[in-house]
């Protein structure tokens, strides 16, 4: 793959907050960010948009994809419910000049970390607690119990892997989780923040 500009990935349990970090941080025009769209097998959820949130593919699609190595990383997330990220997306961004956000599972936010070593800051998205996670997730009103449970049971084993990220923003407080992480990601693409610009 090409050179190109830093990869910034948000990875956190499902329901931590780190989608609405990311929505955060693509507001800010000095850090120049682009996100980067996933792949998925799964049926798009609620308002979701082909394009925008994913790119939904088959299953068979997806299974083709990784036999072609089109991925940068990909997993079977549960059972026929694979998510990855193209290499062709990344590409497509750092050409245009671009710095790369994901919002990303964990397993695959440290594939790409140790892919990219030298230019990825990977940082992990804390929740309170696994009780208040199950509590987000429920007030979604997107899945079923089952589904929820299954999430749940994912995010304590995901919470054992928040030391090997770079940095870990406990999102606590989200006005505060979303100004450290701004603070973290100018840092690390060389931008520097003005007073005015944290208080806006």
């Amino acid at each position: 793959m090409s050179k190109g500009g830093k990869l910034i990935i948000f990875s956190a349990p499902s329901g931590s907050g780190k989608t609405t970090i990311v929505r955060h941080l693509l507001k800010q025009p000095e850090l120049n960010l682009a996100f980067s769209v996933s792949a998925t097998s799964r049926q798009p959820r609620g308002e979701e948009k082909e394009g925008i949130n994913y790119y939904y593919i088959s299953v068979s699609e997806f299974k083709k994809h990784i036999k072609n190595d089109d991925f940068l990383e990909w997993e079977e997330v549960y059972r026929d419910n694979f998510y990855g990220t193209l290499k062709s997306e990344v590409e497509r961004l750092w050409d245009e000049g671009k710095n790369v956000i994901f919002d990303i599972d964990v397993v695959g936010g440290l594939r790409i970390k140790k892919k990219f070593p030298e230019k990825t800051l990977a940082v992990f998205v804390k929740p309170p607690s696994v009780d208040e996670l199950k509590i987000r997730l429920k007030k979604r009103s997107t899945e079923s119990d089952d589904k929820i449970n299954m999430r749940v049971a994912k995010a304590s084993v995901e919470l054992a892997t928040a030391p090997q990220f770079d940095n870990v923003i406990k999102n606590y407080d989200l006005d505060i989780a979303l100004e450290e992480a701004h603070k973290l990601v100018a840092e690390y693409v060389g931008v520097t923040l003005k007073d005015s610009q944290e208080e806006a």
